[in-house]
Order: C-alpha cells, then sequence, then structure tokens
C-alpha cells in the first residue's frame, strides 16, 4: 500500500478538479488527483458534456443537416449508422485524454485512479475495483469534485440496449426507430433533438406542458417549433406509473391511464451528487436536503480545509462554472487572492437549434416591474445564415426602456453558444442598447445579429417617445 503526504487532494478529475488541480500546482503545491474511472476526465469527458456534444456534431455533419435547406428536409447522402458516431465521438473522447494527462504531468500532478473514501478529514484511502486499499494519503486540504449522476430509481429495469439512462445512451449498438424521452430537461431535450435530426421518430414527455421552463418562454416556444419541425413530439402534463421492458420494446404507462411504446427509453428526470462512495460522515460532512454538499461563498464545506465545486454542490451545475469553482477554491485554500464567484455568466443549451443566454428574461423582468423593451433579429434576415444554410433562430435582446441598458440577451439558432460571449462582455461593461448600432460588424456574420436587434429595439423607444 502506498503512502503519501501532499498539500493538496483533488478527489474527481473532472473540469472543477482539473481546473483546481492545476492551479494549485501552479502555485507550488504537491497535488493528487483521485479518479474513480479507468480514464482521467470525470463524467463531463466520458459521458457527459464532451461525448453529448462530440454527438451532436457528428450527427449534424454527417446527416448533412445545414444542407436540406437547399435541397431539402429528406436530404441526406447516406445512411448513419453508430460505428459512424462512435468512431468520431472516440477521436474527441481520446485526444481529450491525452491532453489532461499530458496537463497533469506537464504539472507534476499525481493521478491515482480508485475510489476515494474518508478516514477522517484529514486523510483519505485509495480502494480498486476488489475494495483493497492500495492508497492513504494525507493531505492539508481537499476539493470533493466528484460530479452527478443520473438520478435513477432504485426499481427501474435499466440495461444497456431498451432502457437506458444518458450514460447508458453512450454505449447502444444501433440506432433506433422509435425513442421515447422522459424529461424534458436540458438533457433529455439535447438528445431527443439529436436522435430527431437522425430521423428517429422522438416523442418527449414531461410533467410540465413545455421543453425547458428555465428558458425566456419566447426564446422555448421557439425551440419547441423549431424541433417539431424536424419530427419531434412533445407531450406534455404526463408523469410515468409503470415502465416494463418487452421483449425488444419498452412500454411506459402514465397516471392518467394512457401508453406508449417505442425501441428505446431514455431516461432524463434528474441528476443527483455522486458522493455516495466518499464516506463524508467520517470528515464530519453532511448533505443538504436535497443531496448536495453544501459551501459557503468560497466554496468551504463545513469542515474549513475540505473544499467542494462542481456538480456535486448543484446548481448551476455548468462545465464552465465548475472550472471556475475548482481554480477559486484551490486559490483560496492556499491564501492567493482571489474573488468571489460571478453571478453573471452565459448558459449554453446544445440542442439543435442550439441556444444560449445571459441576463435576465422577459418573465423575470416582468415579475421585478421594470420598464423594458425588446429588440429582435430573427435568422432569415441574417446573410450569414442564407450562405451557411437557413436555420431558423433569432436574437432577442432585453433592454431598459429609460436608461437604454441591456438587461439581458437570448439567441436561439446555429453559433449561439459562440456569439452570446459579445453580448455578455458588453453586458459586463454595463453597455447601452445603442453601442450594438454604433458599431461596425464584419459582414455577413451572426454577430450582425445584435445589430440588427439593437435597431429594432431602438427604433421602438424612440417612436415611442
Amino acid at each position: 500500500m502506498q503512502e503519501l503526504s501532499v498539500d493538496y487532494v483533488v478527489i474527481g478529475s473532472g473540469p472543477a478538479g482539473q481546473k483546481a488541480a492545476i492551479q494549485a500546482a501552479k502555485l507550488g503545491k504537491s497535488v493528487v488527483v483521485v479518479e474513480q474511472d479507468s480514464h482521467p476526465g470525470g463524467a463531463s469527458l466520458n459521458s457527459g458534456t464532451i461525448p453529448s456534444k462530440s454527438l451532436r456534431e457528428a450527427i449534424l455533419a454527417l446527416t448533412d443537416f445545414y444542407e436540406r435547406s437547399f435541397y431539402g428536409k429528406d436530404h441526406l447522402k447516406r445512411t448513419i449508422s453508430i460505428n459512424d458516431l462512435n468512431y468520431r465521438l472516440h477521436k474527441v473522447l481520446d485526444e481529450q485524454r491525452r491532453i489532461i494527462l499530458h496537463q497533469f504531468e506537464k504539472n507534476k500532478i499525481q493521478l491515482i485512479c480508485g475510489t476515494a473514501r474518508f478516514k477522517d478529514d484529514h486523510h483519505v484511502e485509495i480502494v480498486d475495483q476488489e475494495d483493497e486499499v492500495i492508497a492513504c494519503i494525507e493531505s492539508h486540504f481537499f476539493l470533493i469534485a466528484t460530479g452527478s449522476k443520473p438520478r435513477n430509481p432504485m426499481n427501474l429495469p435499466f440495461d444497456n440496449q431498451v432502457i437506458l439512462d444518458s450514460t447508458r445512451l453512450l454505449q447502444i449498438d444501433h440506432l433506433p426507430k422509435t425513442l421515447i424521452v422522459l424529461g424534458g430537461g436540458i438533457i433529455g431535450s439535447e438528445y431527443a433533438s439529436f436522435f430527431a435530426a437522425l430521423g428517429t421518430e422522438v416523442t418527449v414527455v414531461d410533467k410540465r406542458d413545455h421543453l425547458l421552463p428555465l428558458l425566456d418562454i419566447e426564446i422555448g416556444l421557439h425551440l419547441q417549433q423549431a424541433l417539431t419541425n424536424i419530427g419531434l413530439k412533445v407531450v406534455g402534463k404526463k408523469q410515468p406509473e409503470s415502465i416494463t421492458r418487452n421483449n425488444n420494446h419498452v412500454e411506459v404507462r402514465f397516471t392518467d391511464g394512457s401508453i406508449l411504446q417505442a425501441e428505446m427509453l431514455l431516461y432524463a428526470l434528474g441528476r443527483e451528487a455522486n458522493v455516495n462512495h466518499l464516506h463524508i460522515g467520517n470528515a464530519g460532512i453532511t448533505l443538504s436536503p436535497k443531496g448536495y454538499i453544501p459551501v459557503n461563498a468560497l466554496f468551504q464545506t463545513r469542515v474549513p480545509h475540505i473544499y467542494a465545486a462542481g456538480d456535486v454542490i448543484g446548481g448551476p451545475a455548468l462545465a464552465a462554472t465548475g472550472m471556475e469553482q475548482g481554480r477559486l477554491a484551490a486559490r483560496h485554500a492556499f491564501g492567493v487572492q482571489t474573488h468571489h464567484f460571478p453571478t453573471f455568466y452565459p448558459i449554453g443549451i446544445y440542442t439543435i437549434p442550439e441556444i444560449s443566454s445571459c441576463g435576465y428574461t422577459e418573465e423575470e423582468l416582468k415579475q421585478l416591474g421594470f420598464r423594458y423593451a425588446v429588440g429582435r433579429a430573427y435568422y432569415y434576415e441574417i446573410a450569414r445564415n442564407q450562405i451557411i444554410g437557413n436555420d431558423p433562430g433569432m436574437f432577442k435582446i432585453l433592454f431598459h426602456e429609460e436608461t437604454l441598458e441591456i438587461l439581458g440577451i437570448h439567441i436561439i439558432g446555429r453559433a449561439a453558444t459562440e456569439v452570446i460571449h459579445i453580448g455578455q462582455v458588453a453586458m459586463s461593461f454595463n453597455a447601452k442598447i445603442d453601442y450594438f448600432i454604433d458599431q461596425v460588424f464584419n459582414y455577413p456574420t451572426y454577430a450582425e445579429g445584435y445589430r440588427i436587434a439593437a435597431l429594432n429595439g431602438f427604433n421602438k423607444v424612440k417612436h415611442k417617445k
């Protein structure tokens, strides 16, 4: 058994763990990263963010999705197989793993594969798959960055063939002709749109009446229309009562007595903190009522030298926010000047079409009593969109009716997650709507949507006065 004493132990090698470990190493500290999986990268790389986004890009490329606006919605050069998608997916995963290992090696970070569990608040044991202790590590500081896992009811008969969660979905051996997705949140909506783009008959079922209720309502309705146009069905206000496998199909009975059948089912009704194996009680840490690790604004748990970051602490549960949380936690642990985690950041949702936003929604502004105006630019107005394949979408800018300060930006359509950062930067410097009017944008680009939307909104306010 290996015995170590180091400055910093990071449990989990996902986005939060990676950035925390590298930050501590840059400060000259001895760092060990413990990863339960046989590959580094955590759920984000191995079963979450990177696989789903890689799958999305492979589908868009291999199906010539954007060419359909030129040649018709049935345009498809060839049949796409699961092997075609997996080839591209694994090329990306292998390269990302190589990069992480290189970064750890370059920064003299030791990676130990195994399951970490606390002996007490200053020691963790590492056990292998046979539950044999392979290492015991003493450390001054710890970061728990073990992420999240699908919230799966114990009584559901999950397998790798018909009844799936988002992790098992990546292991299927063929593309289904029909698919039921239970859950209209981010994960469910993303995968539903991917398979619909492949030609699978997809039905999304949720207890709410529309997808992604966190969105600005107008953007959500725009998404639902776009998904309907590629054949996806949304069934709202239903709750499953039982899920059973019948040979090679799944049957879902709902509380209202209705029944749906399909070749496969994706269960995407939430995620939960991945902490069961950690024995956190030995370190004096308890979970919140929702099952996450409570932390303060500096990411300290109730045991000050043990920090937590990323999905394991709950929302916003984004890879991007986890990275910054991990970095800030490491800086605070070692007494380096830091700042509080920003409350203002963009959110990206990689449905087809993709969505990104920052700032207030229109519904929030109404509740707060703001006097606001709206500027819109539709993708059909943007020359760049016509050139590379007409994709439905829009820019929506919310701004104060009197001060003209930008209050929220919402984009749906191609490149939304890229161009949102222009608006993010403008808002962070308290820009007014006329900032976009007075600037020159490259033409033809998607970014000029900001100027079109700004002019649209400003003209409404000008003529109102």
